[in-house]
């Protein structure tokens, strides 16, 4: 059966290879952006921000928390593995 199924599954190559490579990216792109150093790095900034009257107190408190929720993600291991992904 294997050599048959490869065999007909030939044509699909290229759709199950795309498949895989966009799966790929797609789990380091998350990895990414739950790493908890980029997360800190950006709570960094925003901070940076709001002390230069770039931001406002509501819009901090907004990002603030939305990075919170990626860190909290982030260190419980949910990255790359489409945890992250469904809100």
């Amino acid at each position: 059966m294997g050599l048959i199924s490869e065999v007909l599954l030939l044509p699909f190559a290229p759709a199950r290879g795309s498949a895989w490579v966009i799966r790929q990216v797609l789990r380091e792109a998350e990895r990414i952006y739950y790493d908890p150093a980029t997360v800190r790095a950006e709570l960094a900034q925003l901070e940076e921000q709001l002390e230069a009257g770039e931001i406002t107190e509501e819009e901090f408190d907004r990002r603030e928390d939305e990075l919170l929720d990626r860190l909290e993600i982030g260190l419980r291991g949910g990255a790359g593995t489409g945890e992250g992904t469904a809100r």
